[in-house]
């Protein structure tokens, strides 16, 4: 099984390059393609005349269309695409019905399954005090303790305002060029760390599942 995991960001791209052997357990091989943010479904669902820009899912109508038609020439090899992004403040079944439009107008229609960080990336790590305790000994315990899995609370502040000196004030004040840049050295540093048989966040724990049952 090979699968292609299409991800939002440089950060999403970092933290499932060290998860994902975690779960297949080098069985199975993967490409972790990052984009440039999760961006907005075209209307019509035609295809973006700015594939240059990496925008995820401007770009997908024609990523979908594109694996369908080469996952049709290889009969005798298995290839699943895995969308991975953000769900923010989205309703998820809204969202869902929107990617599931975008793919049920693919002929061929590739193997595809879409999965949610709920409310972001940032979720999984929460999911694992034990791996951010591990990453940031330092890490403080009252804000840790606080966060309810899934939340929808600003879940990269939380993050940042129990394990960045100053808090998300104090990062947030730097701007999104190095809040990106803190968010990838979170996840350099943290996944590492994480057990992935024991994660209280229910979307990561979605997220194993369905690459379980693919391979």
């Amino acid at each position: 099984m090979h699968l292609e995991i299409l991800v939002e960001d440089q950060s999403g791209k970092k933290a499932l390059d060290i998860l994902v052997p975690k779960i297949i357990e080098n069985k199975h091989t993967f490409v972790v393609h990052p984009y440039k943010g999760i961006g907005r479904i075209p209307k019509d669902m035609r295809d973006t005349r700015y594939a240059s820009k990496r925008i995820l899912t401007d770009n997908l109508p024609k990523l979908l269309k594109g694996y369908g038609k080469t996952q049709a020439g290889r009969r005798k090899y298995s290839e699943v695409v895995i969308l991975v992004c953000d769900l923010d403040d989205k309703c998820l079944k809204t969202f869902r019905d929107e990617l599931n439009g975008i793919l049920n107008a693919c002929n061929p229609k590739p193997e595809t399954r879409f999965c949610f960080a709920i409310e972001e990336g940032k979720t999984w790590f929460l999911g694992d005090l034990h791996a951010v305790k591990a990453a940031y000994p330092k890490a403080k315990d009252a804000v840790l303790d606080s966060y309810i899995d899934d939340s929808i609370c600003g879940t990269w502040e939380k993050l940042a305002h129990a394990v960045y000196p100053g808090g998300s004030s104090t990062l947030s004040k730097k701007g999104w060029q190095v809040i990106g840049a803190e968010k990838s050295r979170w996840a350099e540093a943290i996944t590492p760390h994480m057990n992935v048989a024991n994660n209280s966040s229910p979307s990561f724990c979605y997220f194993i599942r369905k690459i379980q049952e693919l391979t």
